[in-house]
């Protein structure tokens, strides 16, 4: 049975990734009941939809209360311990097949000992996880758990195609237009983070190419590129990534716009915290986030360094143009190679909020917190400083607390 969009909903959540998740949770503590009937699970065949995945290991944060009796039915243990309802409803939309959002894309040699930090979802403790098990499995089935333990109301697929205002009323609801029809709601929360907007550099020449070109969203890791020249162009935490694996198999080329920026510090909270302010700036300011290893750096591991010193991570000049069996390098010599891997990052999927005009001329939008300035009814979160899984449950927090605050002033 194929579950219909309600007609009216008070929060609509775009997006069940890290993000996602978090304003779902933060929702449920807050009063907001499912429009729908809550998930039963994630669909059959999805990554995380294995019956025999281990369960969440919970853990009772502030607002929880006492942890759930064991003995209670499974997918229903944390219905009974939500606040008292608000008479709000609440809903999420994802545009995946199954839980996991862009965990369950990512390139089958990313393990959970090789992902750069994973966040714990608010309430529930990520058990802990088989080092040498694909990101792709562990994650989805962490999150399709989570979903089924809070009874999140989550309905998939559904791709949200537009946000825009019913009328000019400031506090009148706003109409979104998905592939299973439109609804309306009082106030979005858009989580849909960036996986669906792979950047492709515009780079002369590149359609003359008559090797493989592919990007990071699709990269399939090192197999295919055995015995093949490769340039992997990118100074991001996934260029090294790529670069490292491929190079057990094929040589490899790696090119950068500017000298990759090593650090001795390793990322952690407390860095991380720095990172968010100094992005929480630039979106405040209406510019578009830059990548997060822009205002990181690179962590210089033991392992890394040794790549460094053996010369498997030697950093060229990006090239000038490309050609049909290879690139033009600075020094105007010729490298010819068979494939181009791009793993030059992405860009926030803002797409569908394109009717409410809220993009600004240099590619961003102006956001105080998680609120898009002169738009009340419209929360970013998973955008800016909320981009990381750090910032995933603070800015759910801080995005509920708004709106609460909105929705009771248009009530009066």
């Amino acid at each position: 049975m194929v579950e219909e969009l309600p007609d009216v909903v008070d929060v609509l959540v775009i997006g069940a990734g890290q993000s996602g998740l978090a304003s779902a949770h933060r929702l449920l503590q807050r009063g907001f009941a499912p429009a729908i009937d809550p998930v039963a699970g994630p669909a059959a065949g999805s990554p995380g939809g294995s019956p025999t995945g281990p369960a969440i290991d919970r853990v009772a944060g502030p607002a929880d209360g006492p942890a759930a009796d064991p003995a209670t039915r499974p997918g229903r243990a944390d219905l009974r311990r939500r606040a008292p309802s608000s008479g709000r409803t609440f809903l999420v939309l994802d545009a995946e097949d199954g839980p996991g959002g862009a965990w369950r894309h990512r390139w089958p040699t990313l393990t959970m000992a090789t992902v750069n930090g994973i966040h714990d979802l608010p309430g529930a403790a990520l058990p802990d996880p088989d080092p040498a098990e694909p990101a792709r499995q562990t994650l989805p089935r962490y999150f399709g758990e989570y979903e089924r333990s809070f009874g999140l109301p989550v309905l998939r697929p559904v791709r949200v195609l537009s946000v825009q205002r019913h009328d000019d009323d400031p506090h009148g609801l706003l109409d979104v237009a998905t592939t299973r029809g439109t609804l309306q709601a009082r106030a979005v929360m858009s989580a849909t983070g960036t996986w669906s907007r792979p950047f492709w550099p515009v780079v002369p020449g590149k359609e003359s190419f008559a090797g493989v070109q592919l990007h990071t969203h699709d990269y399939p890791g090192p197999g295919p590129f055995r015995g093949r020249r490769v340039a992997v162009v990118g100074g991001g935490i996934s260029g090294v990534g790529h670069v490292r694996e491929i190079a057990e198999v094929a040589e490899v080329f790696w090119y950068t716009r500017t000298p990759p920026r090593w650090t001795d510090e390793p990322f952690d909270v407390r860095a991380g915290l720095g990172v968010e302010r100094r992005v929480e700036e630039r979106v405040e300011a209406g510019l578009r986030p830059l990548p997060v290893v822009a205002e990181t750096g690179l962590y210089r591991s033991p392992a890394l360094q040794r790549d460094i010193d053996s010369g498997v991570l030697a950093r060229r000049p990006m090239f000038t143009e490309i050609l049909p069996y290879g690139v033009r390098e600075q020094s105007g010599e010729v490298t010819e190679v068979d494939v181009i891997l791009w793993a030059t990052g992405f860009r926030h999927e803002l797409r569908h909020l394109t009717p409410l005009g809220v993009r600004t001329r240099q590619g961003g939008v102006y956001v105080r917190g998680t609120s898009v300035v002169g738009e009340p009814r419209l929360h970013l979160v998973g955008y800016g400083p909320a981009a990381s899984t750090i910032g995933a449950t603070r800015a759910a927090r801080r995005a509920v607390a708004q709106i609460v605050g909105y929705l009771d002033g248009a009530g009066r």
